[in-house]
């Protein structure tokens, strides 16, 4: 059985189910990555907005976490995206 055949299982639109993979695939070994919107839209083809949808799809399934960073002078970077563990979502 997949990793991800939990996922597959779950009542998310298509696009959520895309990000979600394009996240597993970049996490580090503590579930972890943090490429900016613009970067997953255009590696998905997707628009900016249909990603920002997906997050808030993934987040209110409980499947991620983000988490604002911000750079050295204070100005806004990407999101860190943390992936729940197939066991923290059942």
């Amino acid at each position: 059985m997949s990793r991800l055949t939990f996922l597959y299982q779950m009542n998310l639109p298509h696009r959520a189910i895309a990000v979600y993979i394009y996240l597993y695939d970049r996490a580090d070994k503590y579930g972890e990555c943090f490429p900016s919107v613009k970067t997953i839209a255009g590696d998905i083809k997707l628009s900016p907005a249909t990603v920002r949808r997906a997050i808030r799809d993934l987040k209110k399934a409980g499947l991620i976490k983000t988490e604002q960073r911000y750079r050295e002078k204070g100005g806004k970077s990407t999101l860190l995206f943390r992936l729940k563990q197939r066991t923290d979502i059942v």
